[in-house]
Order: C-alpha cells, then sequence, then structure tokens
C-alpha cells in the first residue's frame, strides 16, 4: 500500500461538511476553497468515494510546484514519477484550468503537461513511438491559480452526486450532494418524521432514506478508479462487503414528499424504487396550502420555487407566507427552507434561528433554519 496526498472537492459553503464526513472515515483534513487535503492509501480512495455524501470527487494529487513559463511548467511535470501512477497504455486526457496567473493560456498548458507525461512516460517504459493510450481511464487536470500548479488524477469518474438511482427530474433538479447536505444540516434522525413539501423528482428524501439506513451512497456506481491496474479488485469488493454490513436495512423510516405536479410524484416514485426504498417512503401530489403533518419533534426540509422573474416572485412569497402560516401550528417542528428571496424571513413571518449561505448551482441562496420547540 503506498501514501497518497487525496482532495476531496465541495460547492462553496459546503467544504465544512464535507471535512467531518472525511474526518469520520479516520483522516485527518486541512480545508481551503472548495477543496478538503487529507492523505490515505489505496483504501483510502476507494472508502472516500464509496462513503463522500457532499463531496463533488475525489481527486489524487500527484504534483505541485510554482510555473511562471512554459519550460517550467514541462520540466516540473516531466520530473515527477507519472509511471507510478499510469500504465504504458493509460488513456489520460488533460483537462485544465488558469486563474490570475502568468500561464493563462488554458489549451497550451494543457497541451504542454501531456507532451511532458508522454515523455516522462516513453523514457519510464522504454518506448521509442507513441503511446497507443487503449487502457484504463486517468483523466487528468493541471490546475494553475497564482501561478501555483497542481496536478491532480480524478478517481471519481461522474461526479460523486451520480448515485445511480436517478431515473428521470424534474426541470431544475437539485444535486444529490446539496439535498444531502440540506438533511445533514438539520441533524435529523430516524426517530424523527422528515417531511418535504416540495419533493420534485425526490431527491430529498432519497437522501434522507439513504442517510437514515445508513446506505453508502456510492454503493450502486462504479469509479473510474475501479479499473486502475494499481486499486486492486480485493480493495473494492472489502469495501463494498464493509458498506453491506454497515447498512441498516431494517431501520423504520417515516419520510414523507409531496408535490403539487402528480407527475413529479410519479418520478420521485420511480426514483424511490431504483434506490431501493419502494414502499419506504412516501410520495402524494399536495398544494402547500394543504400541507398537515403528523407526529412530535419533526423536520420540514424544502427547496421551494425561488420565482427568478417578476410574477414568479410573487408566487414564491405567497409560498412562504403560506409556510410560516402553516407551521405556527406545529410549534415541536423544525423547519428549514433552501431560498433565494432576500425578504424570505419577513415572508415567513419570523426571523430565522440561524441561516447559511449556499450555492444551489449558480444561485446564491439561504438555508432559513427555523428550531423547534422540543416536545418531551
Amino acid at each position: 500500500m503506498s501514501n497518497y496526498k487525496l482532495v476531496a472537492t465541495s460547492a462553496m459553503g459546503l467544504e465544512s461538511i464535507v471535512a467531518d464526513e472525511v474526518k469520520e472515515l479516520g483522516f485527518q483534513t486541512t480545508t481551503e476553497n472548495g477543496k478538503i487535503y487529507f492523505e490515505g492509501d489505496e483504501t483510502a480512495i476507494a472508502k472516500t468515494n464509496m462513503w463522500l455524501r457532499v463531496a463533488d470527487r475525489v481527486r489524487v494529487i500527484v504534483g505541485e510546484f510554482k510555473a511562471t513559463t512554459f519550460d517550467d511548467l514541462f520540466e516540473q511535470t516531466k520530473s515527477l514519477p507519472w509511471e507510478q501512477y499510469l500504465p504504458v497504455d493509460a488513456n489520460f486526457p488533460v483537462a485544465g484550468k488558469s486563474v490570475k496567473s502568468t500561464l493563462y493560456s488554458v489549451p497550451d498548458c494543457q497541451a504542454i503537461v501531456k507532451k511532458a507525461i508522454v515523455e516522462r512516460l516513453k523514457t519510464a517504459y522504454k518506448r521509442s513511438g507513441f503511446l497507443d493510450e487503449s487502457g484504463p481511464l486517468f483523466k487528468l487536470e493541471v490546475s494553475i491559480l497564482k501561478d501555483k500548479v497542481t496536478l491532480t488524477i480524478d478517481s471519481s469518474g461522474a461526479g460523486l452526486h451520480k448515485r445511480g438511482y436517478r431515473v428521470g427530474q424534474g426541470d431544475a433538479p437539485l444535486k444529490e450532494t446539496l439535498a444531502a447536505a440540506l438533511v445533514k444540516l438539520t441533524k435529523w434522525n430516524p426517530d424523527r418524521p422528515f417531511v418535504d413539501p416540495f419533493c420534485g423528482s425526490g431527491t430529498i428524501p432519497i437522501e434522507a432514506a439513504m442517510i437514515g439506513q445508513q446506505i453508502a451512497p456510492g454503493y450502486n456506481r462504479e469509479f473510474s478508479s475501479e479499473h486502475w491496474p494499481w486499486m486492486k479488485e480485493a480493495i473494492w469488493d472489502r469495501v463494498r462487503e464493509e458498506a453491506e454490513e454497515l447498512a441498516k436495512y431494517d431501520q423504520p423510516l417515516d419520510i414523507t414528499g409531496f408535490d403539487v405536479d402528480p407527475k413529479m410524484i410519479k418520478v420521485a416514485q420511480q426514483n424511490a424504487v431504483e434506490a431501493g426504498f419502494r414502499d419506504l417512503i412516501r410520495f402524494e401530489q399536495q398544494d402547500i396550502r394543504n400541507l398537515a403533518v403528523e407526529g412530535l419533534n419533526g423536520v420540514l426540509v424544502g427547496n421551494p420555487p425561488y420565482g427568478e422573474r417578476l410574477g414568479e416572485i410573487e408566487e414564491a412569497e405567497d409560498i412562504t407566507k403560506t409556510i410560516g402560516r402553516i407551521m405556527e401550528h406545529y410549534p415541536s417542528w423544525s423547519v428549514y427552507m433552501l431560498s433565494s428571496l432576500e425578504n424570505f424571513e419577513t415572508m415567513y413571518g419570523k426571523k430565522a434561528t440561524k441561516k447559511r449561505k449556499l450555492f444551489n448551482g449558480f444561485i446564491r441562496t439561504d438555508f432559513y433554519q427555523y428550531w423547534g420547540q422540543r416536545h418531551k
């Protein structure tokens, strides 16, 4: 087993949640904008891909250095031990980005990094001709920020939000990673009722069910690094077996999703079946004005319509007023709403206990949190 420098990437505002997830798996972390750094062996790569609910992907850091000229970039890239990562037939496309750096032409940086790695591999593998790249995929990235170059390999493949259960979605689906973050921020546990009054394609209730039954988010999908020769099959088998052992399939859940659109309810039900929750999550067509919840100490979590255009803003405000009015009758329930409305608290009728700035895609939102009075 080798030791690797690894980074889990995350959306802005979710770094602390991802860092907590990485720590729960047994690794020490350091965090900066959208990046959670940690170290670990091949099992760490498999385990974090399997279990991180809120991270976007897990990358292996091959090298970091300063470069202000193309010669610098070429020579320092070539000096890295690429043969320890890439087999002779590796398929390694190079993506790139450059911010506030002397080397600002991304296509040139990508081409130079590619050429340097080819030169290194030809020497290491004693090849004189071209490399055919017919083998496993290693997606490389050259990222340059203020002249600091970071070269990474993506171990995830499709983003970690791709859980493998989504067969359908609405016009503005919530990413699974953000949905999981919202559930985690509520501190909900399966002993409490859980309701999403704007469930759309069911993402928030399904992520809650996965958390409630301790099901690994990566259990039903595959990852790029499963095909890497140095990531042995036995490692993945062990990590999957452990995930199976930790799952609490018998854990009862009280999770409900409502939506005004009957078509979305059908989509949510299909997604729940695909995720293995056919009879565990209740989905019903219902207008928010008819919302009624049952039980004590419940959690109401939602991503209501934001109203990006004028007529829609008024509708979004009316919906917010309605939630505030209805939930006054359920003092033991906690309410958590993700909204881009700047006057959300005014419309809801009271100031949030806490709010947290989050981005839903490129939309700046706040997660408004109203904590219930716990009923003993």
